[in-house]
């Protein structure tokens, strides 16, 4: 999955006076310097896969320091799992922090408002922001500022087994959660395969809340929206999907479960990411005909309007860095289009540049079977430092309603009461 995983409530701005030394809201106005004439050393935490993906990074940092020759990146893959807390133990200390690090985009609000990563609004980071695709774009924001550049971006669709579409009658992916219901069920009798398999991930619920018009929070009002009736119909229907349309869910196992299922043709259709693309195509249902693959848009919902969250990995500059004209060269390398196009090729993720979806990248299928489906239909997570901490709760109590443990609305309810506590001031509207 490709979200921020524990982000912890918010706390502790008064450290970013002791912690930030070097940065400032001063950054965006100071006259950069000349390019050829930035020099030092700047550390760089990359988070990419160290096996498959990190060589094409490596890659392009020799490119940098052949253009930047009195620029010195000192490289580094820490695990996507380890990299929140090691970042915000080294930026609260003030020690050990890198000049660059790859952030999950959950993790922007947070960062953002400890002052842990530095506005780049105006500085070299920035170049041709327009060639931006907006769903990747507005991660990177946070109270009006730009925080992060955009570096990969991924989004969830309706992942379907065509064969088994095609045997069961269904001449095409349903668009709506009932049709979904209602083809999930006309599978199993046609064919013996089920229509689906839930995923119980908290993540996974949100392109139900979103096409339903619910969401956890509505910062601008200070309200906490997971317990309206929006959100009811969201959950009701995932409750629905996972008792009628769902092969039995391992709670304890359930995304391994899922993805075996899935590429082995026992299940036909699931909401996934590109991530998993990789895996699918080693299963028995899709070795050797990667075209039975098909993609398209999560199902809409009762308001007719099909919506799932944007992730993805953002370049953030540290606020403490010593070396901030440095940073923000490289930032601006790495998310160039070049650089972009050069990542896509090799890794298989999606550019968030306009430019960089070039004939050659939208070659890979699954580049081009997204492509359309982060457009139309991607947004950004509610803009909350507390973000991903919401995704505990919220999570319990999913488990809870979909075992049959609590009601829809009295799991809902107890999460939005765990949410105020994570939120205060917020009131439960």
């Amino acid at each position: 999955m490709r979200r921020g995983i524990s982000i912890a409530a918010a706390v502790t701005v008064i450290a970013l006076s002791a912690t930030a030394c070097g940065g400032s809201d001063d950054n965006a106005s100071s006259k950069p310097k000349d390019p050829k004439d930035v020099s030092g050393t700047i550390t760089y935490w990359d988070t990419s896969d160290a096996a498959n993906e990190a060589p094409a990074y490596k890659a392009l940092i020799s490119e940098f320091e052949a253009k930047y020759p009195k620029i010195k990146v000192n490289y580094q893959n820490v695990p996507f799992t380890d990299v929140e807390q090691k970042f915000k133990s080294a930026a609260k200390s003030g020690k050990g922090a890198p000049d660059v690090v790859r952030t999950d985009v959950g993790l922007m609000a947070e960062y953002a408002s400890l002052g842990y990563i530095a506005p780049l609004d105006g500085t070299a980071a920035l170049k041709d922001t327009s060639d931006f695709n907006t769903g990747p774009m507005n991660t990177a924001k946070y109270n009006g500022k730009t925080y992060g550049v955009p570096s990969v971006t991924d989004t969830l669709a309706l992942l379907y087994n065509k064969d088994l579409l095609k045997k069961a009658g269904i001449s095409k992916p349903p668009a709506t959660w009932d049709d979904f219901i209602a083809d999930s069920k006309t599978i199993k009798k046609k064919t013996g395969a089920y229509g689906t398999y839930l995923n119980p991930d908290a993540y996974f619920l949100l392109p139900l809340l979103y096409s339903n018009g619910a969401d956890m929070a509505q910062p601008s009002e200070k309200k906490i929206t997971i317990s309206d009736a929006a959100a009811v119909k969201a959950l009701t229907t995932a409750k629905q999907i996972n008792d009628e349309a769902s092969m039995k869910v391992d709670f304890a196992n359930a995304y391994q479960n899922m993805q075996t299922a899935f590429k082995n043709g026992k299940v036909a259709m699931l909401v996934q990411g590109p991530w998993s693309v990789g895996d699918d195509l080693t299963g028995k249902a899709f070795k050797g005909k990667e075209s039975n693959l098909g993609y398209a848009p999560v199902p809409a919902g009762e308001g007719g309007k099909a919506q799932a969250p944007t992730g993805g990995h953002n370049l953030a500059v540290y606020q403490g860095s010593s070396n901030l004209d440095a940073s923000y060269l490289f930032t601006q390398f790495m998310t160039s289009t070049k650089s972009q196009v050069t990542i896509a090729e090799k890794t298989g993720t999606l550019p968030t540049r306009k430019s960089a979806y070039t004939d050659k990248v939208t070659a890979d299928a699954k580049i081009a079977g997204f492509k359309p489906i982060l457009e139309q239909t991607a947004r950004p997570r509610v803009a909350l430092p507390q973000v991903g901490s919401l995704f505990t709760p919220l999570a319990q109590n999913y488990v809870k309603i979909l075992q049959g443990d609590t009601s829809v609305k009295s799991g809902l309810d107890a999460t939005a009461k765990e949410f105020q506590k994570l939120l205060p001031g917020y009131s439960i509207g």
